[in-house]
């Protein structure tokens, strides 16, 4: 039988792997600015925007109705989370049979609630008001106390609460941070800071004791009225040649 023979099947030259591409870098996008690297107010230009507000309005009022200093402790503790034009609708006939602590014990939970029920939260907020009211009555004579440590020690009372009591009934230089005021701190460039608290001090910190009575009320009018969360009218507003935003209008 004939020998078959094969041949050998050439083997396939190996051919060399493709490289990884080397892995290249995104350029990243630029950060956004934050305002506490945005050039600093001077002394200077702080003065020149309070002294702006205090022309535009010398005696600028609080927009919470009170008749006294519990009522406008009382208040306060209405407004969080609310407007103080939907406070003062339910206090107006409030006020009218129970302006002391006293007279708001006798009126009772319950009967309170029938006020107040057109304000969010108004449960809670109502069992506050009887137990800060009874509070003022048992440790303060009745009368609403003028430290802000003591204040805060009211139910349903915080340090913007007693910051505002403190400056409208009291005349303290005093700087109530509520919204308004925390966001034109920030935008502006005023005195940034990530809480309220820091806000506040730093508010404190840079505004001159001539304006300090009034700075609280200047600042809230300018966050509900000019400086607006959402659209700003940066086109009417008095400080915008010195505000700090990028992202002003004019």
């Amino acid at each position: 039988m004939a020998k078959i023979t094969r041949k050998p099947v050439p083997r396939k030259a190996a051919v060399p792997k493709k490289k990884a591409k080397a892995a290249v870098a995104k350029p990243r996008a630029p950060a956004k600015k934050s305002l506490k690297a945005v050039k600093p107010w001077t002394p200077a230009e702080i003065h020149e925007v309070f002294s702006r507000f205090r022309k535009a309005n010398p005696e600028p009022k609080g927009e919470l109705e009170h008749v006294n200093p519990f009522t406008l402790l009382v208040a306060v503790v209405l407004s969080a989370q609310a407007t103080d034009a939907g406070v003062n609708k339910a206090t107006r006939a409030l006020f009218e049979v129970a302006d002391t602590p006293q007279k708001m014990l006798d009126l009772g939970e319950e009967r309170l609630r029938d006020y107040i029920k057109t304000i969010g939260l108004y449960r809670t907020k109502a069992r506050n008001v009887i137990a800060l009211s009874a509070k003022v009555l048992s440790e303060f004579g009745g009368e609403v106390p003028r430290t802000r440590a003591e204040i805060e020690s009211l139910p349903g009372a915080g340090r913007k609460t007693a910051n505002v009591v403190l400056n409208m009934a009291f005349g303290e230089h005093t700087m109530a941070v509520d919204t308004h005021v925390f966001r034109v701190g920030n935008r502006t460039g005023l005195a940034p800071g990530k809480t309220p608290l820091e806000v506040e001090l730093g508010l404190e910190k840079v505004i001159p004791a001539e304006f300090m009575l009034h700075a609280h009320h200047w600042l809230i009018l300018h966050g509900r009225y000019t400086c607006l969360a959402r659209k700003p009218r940066c086109e009417v507003c008095l400080i915008n040649d010195l505000c700090r935003w990028p992202e002003k209008t004019v």
